[in-house]
């Protein structure tokens, strides 16, 4: 047992680092992306799309310098506090209000009492997209070699999301909207999240280059 912080690896520090990234950035989405912005052509898209494109790059860069393995355990995490987040939420709401605190009932129901289906379709959507995302990467690292990580990773990127999209529309808003309304909204929510992806691969490639540095172990890269 380690009972020095000082004494704590180095690259353990920055892979908790990129955890509290990862987490934060998923709940971001998951949460703030209630909130629609006006987009072109009358359609509209989610504050997320700051957000969750950080959540897929972070398993990129985190696979690029540590492995597929390690990839798989943020995309493990993500999935436990994605339930358990549920579940205190289910919770929270079915417990009896004080009055003083009535004032922000509708509101606080509103935003944490999410319908079971909604919570389904996110729940589901994440668990496939972000595997998808670690294999799609690894398989591109492959015919790739270990230059032209930015190709690879938007690459990835942009199945993953697109899988993601579709995912959760479909199993959110199936026999809510019709199908065509549903693809309209799919696709500039899609395009513009693939976009954000490309925007943040200068970010990408800082966080390679912080997370190599020092690090003279090359054991952690094995898939």
């Amino acid at each position: 047992m380690i009972n020095n912080y000082e004494s704590f690896p180095l690259v353990s520090k920055k892979i908790l680092v990129c955890l509290v990234l990862y987490i934060t950035s998923l709940f971001a989405a998951n949460t703030l992306g209630i909130k629609l912005m006006p987009f072109i052509f009358g359609t509209h898209l989610s504050v997320a799309v700051f957000s969750f494109p950080i959540v897929f790059i972070m398993t990129d860069v985190i696979g690029e310098v540590y492995g597929k393995k390690m990839a798989k355990n943020f995309v493990l995490a993500g999935v436990i506090s994605i339930i358990l987040f549920l579940l205190y939420s289910f919770i929270s709401t079915i417990t009896p209000w004080a009055k003083e605190s009535l004032w922000v009932k509708d509101g606080y129901n509103q935003i944490f009492g999410l319908s079971a289906r909604i919570s389904v379709a996110s729940l589901a959507a994440f668990v496939i997209a972000e595997y998808q995302d670690v294999i799609a990467f690894f398989f591109f690292r492959k015919h790739t070699g270990e230059k032209k990580f930015w190709l690879r990773s938007n690459f990835s990127n942009i199945w993953s999301q697109f899988l993601d999209t579709v995912i959760f529309m479909f199993i959110a808003f199936l026999g809510v909207y019709p199908v065509s309304t549903i693809i309209a909204i799919i696709i500039p929510w899609w395009l513009f999240k693939i976009l954000m992806g490309f925007l943040y691969t200068p970010l990408s490639y800082l966080g390679i280059y912080l997370l190599k540095e020092k690090n003279t172990s090359d054991a952690n890269k094995s898939n």
